[in-house]
Formats: structure tokens, C-alpha cells, sequence
């Protein structure tokens, strides 16, 4: 521990130091402390063993130096405590290099004899005890502890705390992996962060095995480290994911919060802290549903950029528009999408094993999977069915019966674990829930690429007669699997070559997008998003004037992106996409260019 003394002079008379400095000297302090707890813990365990064994030392070194021996003269002499201790030195390590400096006497082998016996004990008492130490919990964890510790203190660069290495974290240590962000993993459960650590990831992910909800672990995980970017609250737990974001918000105010819930009420309360984006996967399947109703184009293209690049156009839907539908299992997530539903303006049949409070019309009660309740449904008369609960034994059984009784339904399932997922498949529903999948999606797209998030959030508005002209046009540019995403910001470091030409307002978005080789080719990229000042502009024209700092989303392959970034950097290949001016490009061509210019004038 510091002098407190020395603290108080320190803060008294001392330079004031930035908000960066006092992390990262709270994060040293807190190594510190871990790494002497460490230490402590092995000291007070092996205290006793270590007592016995130097007990034992020195008893052996003391009693040979005491016990007369004979020189080679075949006078009396006695050995030196140091000649006493190199020799048991080198016996106790079983090295051996005789009897040194001359032969023993018998009362000098009878004590060796017996030290070395008593040196067997003594050892064996020792290394007992350190097996023991190393099988102990609370040392095992303590050296985790510190491991994790030193990982975390030495990241040099942004990272995002997860906490929750569930489904949707290992989707998203993976996505983010292959970007090459760094992430920092705490969960409960000590299998899991025994599993993220067998994953072969291209960057050591550091994974801690504690209680999110309490704030000195995620101080531990790295909040109050300088270079933590953001918090992701990703737990099966409401309130633990609650408490994270409450504790993000009071001691990193400035960092971006995402958290999971499934409970409306728990959102509100979440809200109360800060701005973070709160995630209900059963509210995004609601929302989703409804847009896949009404807007079907419009729901394809929002699958298909939510599944990252490299996924496959996903067939477009035709879901009935119109009809009765009916929900099995009226909890939090047959809550939310009835309400959906009925804000479409569809009729909704709720089938629930209890009577469900707030829900006074078109209630069956009984076990959805059996045939007997299902038909009193009405299933004849329905269009679609959704089996909402959370078991998926149940829910497979509602729909094999629903689907025998009425082939045409439109089946809409929740899948619960992962292990069912080979079962839903084989079942063919229409519409397939996945928490934990809806989750890494969605957050994928709010951190990995913050423009495409706004995109998304724009598409409903758009209409679907817009989403199918862009779907074509994604299709016909860059094929059916969705390429690269990425962003551009016109500033100095990502477009020096566009500067002056972005005063003077000379820079349209096609002419930008024509090749370098040949200007009458236009590149096969699609300008997804164009923010200026805080406005965002969906699918912006090639008739755009663009400005300084304007930020851009483009989706295209990535031969396009490299040529398009030249365009970008290069002087001479931006006057020519742009002007279709003939300039050199190096400086020396430049200078006799020139020359040849003045001797003509």
C-alpha cells in the first residue's frame, strides 16, 4: 500500500492529472492489488510447509557443523556452517558430489542419514501442500484473476466490454474478431469462458469468470480503462443487464451502452440512464413481422444487410396480409407481437395455458398442443399461427398439429436454445424467431458500421416500391450475396485529393463513382447513405454535390472499394474521374509539364 502521507502531498502540491491518466493509474492500482492478493493467498498457504522445510535446513546444516569430524592428518576438525550448507546443499537436491572436504566419520553419516530422511519428509510435506494449492479454488481463480488482469491492463487500443458470452456474444466475438476489434468478455459462467478461450480468433479475447452486476468486476473487465469504447449488456439476466447499464452510465457517462431485455418495463428503467440502445428481440420480431406484412421488399432487404456481408439474398416472403391469426402462449413475447399484429389491423386468436391478464378477447385457455385446443381455434379459418412459448417441444408439437389440420397456415415459431435449431429447420416454418440471433444482428449493425444502423432505421419510411428498385440494383451491381460495407468520411485523412475541389462545390457523387482506367465506366458500388451535419439522405443521387466532411456508406466488392480510394487519395486520378483532365502524377513530370506550358505562352 502507498503512504497515505505521501497521497495527500501528492494531491495537495502535485500536477493535476487528465481524466486518461487517472484511469490508467486505477487500473495499474487495481493490478497492483491483484497481484498481491495473489501472492498473499500463496504465502498464507504455504506458510506452514516453508517454515517446516527451512526448520529442517538449518537443523541438518547446524548439527553437521557441530559433529567432529577427521582431517586427512587424522586431527580433529570440524566443518564450517558454509561447508555444512553447500553440502546439504547439493544432497538435498539429490546432485551429489560425495563427502566434502574429507571422508566422514560414522557420527557424521548417522546425522547426514538422518537429515536426509528428515528432508524427504519435509519435502513431501511441501509439494503436498503446493498440489493442494494448485486444486484450490479460490488460488486458481485468484491466478485468473491476475492473468486477466494483466491482458486487460496491456490493450493498447479501443475495445468493447461484452458482458454475456452466450449465443448472441459468441456471434458477435466472432463478427467482431474478423474485423479486428478488440473485445473484452466477463460472464458468470466459467465453462463458457473456458469455451471462449479454446476458440481459435485471431486476437487474444480476455474472458473473466464473475458477476457482471457487480460494478468492481466490470471496473476489473476494464471500464474504467482509457481505451474501452463501448459497453455491450448481453446477459439472459433482465436485471444483471439493468445494473450494467446503470453502472456504465455512472462511471463512464461518455461510453455507448447497448443492452438486451425482454421486459418493457426494465427498458423504461434502462432509458432513465443516459441513451442507451436498449435491445427486445421480441419487440424487433414484432416490428419485423409487420413490416414483412405489409412491406415485403422492404423486409428482405432489412434480412439481408442485417445478416452481414457474404450472406445469400433471402427469399421474399408473401405473407397473408390479411385474416385471423393465432398466438400460442401469451407471455412477454406473444405480448408484444399480438399487439403488433392488431396494429396491423389483423384479428388475433390468443391460446395461453392460463387465462392471460389484459387480453379479454379471442382467449382460449388450454395446452396449445393439443389437437383438441388447437381446433378450437378455428384453425380452418386462419391464416397464420405463431407458437410462442418458451419451450420448444411444445412449440414443434403446436405446429406439426397445426400444420396437419390446415397445410395453408403461415407458421411462425419461436426457437428457444440453440441444440432445437436442426428441428426448426427440418419443420420448415415461414417465419423463424431467434433471440440470441435478432440480438448479435442487430447489435452487429449499431457497432460495427454506426451509418448502416441509421440506414436500417430509415428503410420502413422509405416505402417498398424503393426497397425492391434497390434490391435490384444490389443484385444487379454486386451479385446475390450482400459484399462489403464500409464508410467514408471526406475529410483530410480519407479524401486529401477531393479538398479544394470540395470548397468549390465541383465534386458530384457520380462523377466520384466513375473508374480510374476508364471514366465512362461507373463503378459497380452503391451509395447506400449520405450524412452531412446530422442529416442523413437514403440512397442519395449521382446529381449529389458533396462537401467537406460528408460521410458516405458505400456497398460494393472490394476491387471496386480500392479503385474508388484512389480516386480519393491521388491527385491526378481525381482530376481525371472528376474533370476528365489529363494531369502527372509525379512531381517531377509535374515541373516539365509546366515548363512546357511557359515556353509555349
Amino acid at each position: 500500500m502507498s503512504n497515505p502521507l505521501l497521497i495527500f502531498w501528492q494531491q495537495l502540491f502535485g500536477p493535476r492529472r487528465s481524466a486518461a491518466d487517472e484511469a490508467v493509474s486505477r487500473a495499474h492500482l487495481e493490478f497492483a492489488d491483484q497481484a498481491s492478493a495473489t501472492i498473499f493467498l500463496i504465502m498464507r498457504r504455504m506458510r506452514t510447509p516453508l517454515i517446516v522445510l527451512i526448520l529442517v535446513f538449518s537443523i541438518s546444516v547446524v548439527g553437521l557443523a557441530l559433529i567432529p569430524g577427521v582431517d586427512p592428518d587424522g586431527e580433529t576438525a570440524r566443518m564450517t556452517l558454509f561447508d555444512a550448507f553447500y553440502f546439504m546443499s547439493y544432497t538435498a537436491t539429490t546432485i551429489g558430489f560425495g563427502e566434502l572436504p574429507w571422508p566422514f566419520t560414522t557420527a557424521q553419516r548417522l546425522w547426514v542419514t538422518f537429515s536426509i530422511y528428515l528432508s524427504v519428509i519435509g519435502w513431501a510435506y511441501a509439494i503436498g501442500s503446493l498440489l493442494t494449492l494448485l486444486q484450490d479454488h479460490a488460488f486458481r481463480h485468484a491466478v485468473a484473476l491476475q492473468r486477466f488482469t494483466t491482458k486487460v491492463s496491456r490493450i493498447r487500443e479501443p475495445f468493447l466490454l461484452l458482458a454475456g458470452y452466450g449465443r448472441a456474444g459468441e456471434l458477435l466475438v466472432k463478427a467482431f474478431d474478423a474485423l479486428g476489434q478488440q473485445v473484452v468478455v466477463i460472464d458468470e459462467s466459467s465453462s463458457r469462458i473456458d469455451a471462449l478461450e479454446l476458440q481459435s480468433y485471431h486476437a487474444d479475447i480476455p474472458g473473466l469468470a464473475a458477476d457482471a452486476a457487480n460494478p468492481h468486476h466490470l471496473r476489473i473487465a476494464g471500464l474504467g480503462h482509457p481505451h474501452c469504447a463501448g459497453v455491450l449488456a448481453l446477459t439472459n439476466d433482465d436485471r444483471t443487464n439493468l445494473s450494467i447499464t446503470m453502472a456504465a452510465a455512472l462511471l463512464r457517462p461518455e461510453l455507448p451502452v447497448v443492452a438486451r431485455t425482454i421486459s418493457p418495463s426494465i427498458g423504461e428503467r434502462m432509458q432513465a440512464f443516459g441513451t442507451p440502445a436498449v435491445v427486445n428481440p421480441f419487440d424487433r420480431f414484432g416490428d419485423h413481422l409487420r413490416l414483412a406484412l405489409n412491406a415485403p421488399a422492404s423486409y428482405q432487404l432489412l434480412t439481408w444487410l442485417e445478416a452481414g456481408p457474404g450472406a445469400v439474398l433471402p427469399e421474399r416472403g408473401k405473407l397473408p396480409s390479411h385474416g385471423r391469426w393465432v398466438m400460442c402462449g401469451y407471455g412477454r413475447f406473444g405480448h408484444e407481437l399480438t399487439a403488433d399484429l392488431r396494429a396491423a389491423g389483423l384479428d388475433v386468436t390468443i391460446i395461453d395455458s392460463a387465462a392471460p391478464e389484459g387480453a379479454d378477447q379471442g382467449v382460449i385457455v388450454g395446452d396449445a398442443s393439443e389437437e383438441g385446443v388447437l381446433a378450437r381455434a378455428d384453425l380452418a379459418g386462419a391464416v397464420g399461427l405463431v407458437a410462442g412459448t418458451d419451450d420448444d417441444t411444445t412449440n414443434l408439437s403446436m405446429l406439426a398439429n397445426a400444420r396437419r389440420m390446415n397445410p395453408n397456415l403461415f407458421l411462425a415459431a419461436r426457437q428457444n436454445r440453440p441444440t432445437s435449431a436442426a428441428l426448426f429447420e427440418a419443420m420448415r416454418v415461414d417465419a423463424l424467431l431467434v433471440p440470441t440471433e435478432v440480438v448479435a444482428h442487430e447489435v452487429y449493425a449499431q457497432i460495427s458500421t454506426p451509418l448502416l444502423w441509421r440506414f436500417i432505421r430509415g428503410i420502413a419510411a422509405e416505402g417498398d416500391p424503393w426497397a425492391d428498385a434497390l434490391v435490384m440494383r444490389l443484385r444487379h451491381n454486386c451479385g446475390v450475396e450482400l459484399p462489403a460495407l464500409w464508410k467514408v468520411k471526406l475529410d483530410r485523412t480519407q479524401a486529401p485529393a477531393l479538398g479544394r475541389h470540395l470548397a468549390d462545390g465541383s465534386v458530384l457523387l457520380g462523377d466520384l463513382l466513375r473508374s480510374p482506367e476508364d471514366r465512362e465506366r461507373r463503378l459497380e458500388v452503391v451509395p447506400l447513405l449520405l450524412l452531412r451535419r446530422g442529416e442523413a439522405v437514403l440512397t442519395p443521387g449521382h446529381d449529389a454535390v458533396l462537401e467537406a466532411d460528408d460521410e458516405l456508406l458505400f456497398a460494393g466488392a472490394s476491387a471496386q472499394r480500392r479503385e474508388l480510394e484512389s480516386s480519393m487519395v491521388v491527385d491526378a486520378t481525381a482530376a481525371y474521374v472528376l474533370f476528365d483532365q489529363r494531369v502527372p502524377a509525379s512531381w517531377v513530370w509535374r515541373k516539365l509539364s509546366r515548363k512546357v506550358t511557359v515556353e509555349r505562352q
